[in-house]
């Protein structure tokens, strides 16, 4: 359920006046600079330059260069320090492309290595951003080119030119939500159900590099809503967090949230992000089935054998599988599937038996399935389970399999092995 990505940095290294923001830290670098050195144009005419900065540390392994200076803007001010680190001690690997020779629009990027950002407040918070970068604006620059503009798009068409100076700019702690969905093992729709798991992907969503709940963060049987200063809110409700990292939240929506379009907030030490609206339904039905089960039949639904252990597969090497034959009882997976009797509130581990309140329907290339179970899992949060018993049909590989609860079919597309 996890993706961690490595975002190309897109700022303006142009003069602009910092925007007023409780979220930005406005600072001037004072005896530090900021070099970007002419490579020559690529294939596309783009200007592209070799960006140093800041001290630079070679520690035996590693070479860390560091770009400090004094903020002001975001809680009362502090220390802001940008932190680059690659391998070795050769060249530095952060490059910077500019489509336009007069223009300072460029795009960063890291051949190797990582950046961050390190805010310490003067209140004692100390507040860390991975791969990321501050916006820069050149004071008085000075450059190796005879000529005017003084641009960085100018120097990187110029190999060996240079453009530098001292600096002044803003660092926006600001969360930013790119998209939510439902968990990506079980579907991975645009909508959500209360009660079941979604995904948010931006950036700056969390301060560390990432933290999953452990036992520490529960409070007797009840999860989390904070979890290493991240929070979130759907519909002004918190929902209980598993995972933050910068780039991804997964959290269990909450019980009471509306249906509907419904706005979904992240908020850290270093701000609250704009909403991001997604559609909640009453359900919105999925079953595991995660794309490293999808083979060349075709997508599988994750099913197992009551050992808990052997996969319902066709033969794979270092896997315990095995075909379902007629009469075999297999246990699926899914999120969304909505209330149970007796009711278990999301957010709470689920420590009673229960029961699905709308009919859950399994079928195999068209012939339904006798269901001896449905309803949430014990031990768990918003996990259901489904004990099925396959019915008599032929031996296949790719047998396809359907669901539906209640009236609302499945969307997914789905297969499963039976022998014989």
């Amino acid at each position: 359920m996890r993706l961690v990505v490595i975002p190309v940095f897109l700022f303006c290294v142009a003069f602009f006046s910092p925007r007023a923001s409780a979220s930005v830290a406005s600072f001037g670098l004072t005896n530090q600079s900021i070099t970007f050195t002419g490579l020559g144009g690529n294939a596309l005419g783009e200007g592209q330059s070799r960006v140093t900065w800041g001290s630079c540390v070679y520690e035996g392994t590693n070479t860390t260069c560091t770009v400090s200076a004094t903020f002001t803007g975001l809680g009362g001010g502090g220390t802001i320090s940008t932190v680059l680190t690659y391998a070795g001690n050769g060249p530095s690997p952060l490059t910077a492309t500019s489509v336009s020779p007069g223009d300072n629009l460029i795009t960063f990027g890291l051949t190797s290595g990582s950046i961050n950002v390190i805010l310490v407040l003067n209140t004692g918070a100390t507040l860390t951003y991975y791969s990321t970068a501050p916006n820069f604006t050149f004071v008085n620059p000075t450059c190796t080119l005879t000529s005017p503009p003084c641009a960085v798009g100018t120097t990187g068409l110029t190999p060996g030119a240079t453009i530098t100076g001292p600096a002044t700019g803003t660092f926006d702690t600001t969360p930013v939500i790119r998209a939510v969905i439902s968990a990506s093992a079980f579907g991975a729709y645009p909508a959500l159900a209360p009660g079941s798991w979604m995904e948010i992907y931006g950036t700056k969503l969390a301060t560390v590099f990432s933290q999953t709940w452990s036992g520490a963060d529960f409070n007797g049987n009840l999860a989390p809503t904070n979890l290493a200063g991240t929070t979130v809110t759907i519909g002004g409700l918190p929902a209980y967090i598993d995972y933050v990292s910068p780039g991804q939240v997964n959290a269990q929506v909450p019980s009471g949230v509306g249906t509907g379009p419904q706005p979904v907030v992240v908020t850290t030490l270093g701000g609250s992000s704009v909403a991001y609206t997604i559609t909640v339904n009453a359900v919105e039905p999925g079953l595991l089935a995660p794309p490293v089960f999808k083979l060349a039949a075709g997508q599988y639904v994750v099913a197992l054998f009551p050992d808990g252990v052997t996969f319902v597969l066709p033969p794979m090497a270092g896997v315990p599988t095995a075909r379902a034959k007629p009469g075999d009882t297999i246990v699926l997976y899914g999120v969304g599937f909505g209330p149970v009797t007796p009711d278990s509130p999301a957010g709470q581990i689920v420590t009673q038996s229960n029961r699905l309140q709308s009919a859950f329907q399994a079928s195999f290339a068209g012939t339904p399935a006798t269901v001896t179970f449905s309803g949430l899992t014990g031990g768990y949060l918003g996990l259901y389970q489904f004990n099925v018993v396959v019915p008599n049909v032929g031996a296949s590989d790719s047998v396809p399999f359907t669901y539906s609860l209640g009236a609302v079919k499945g969307p997914q597309n789905l297969v499963i092995a039976v022998g014989n």
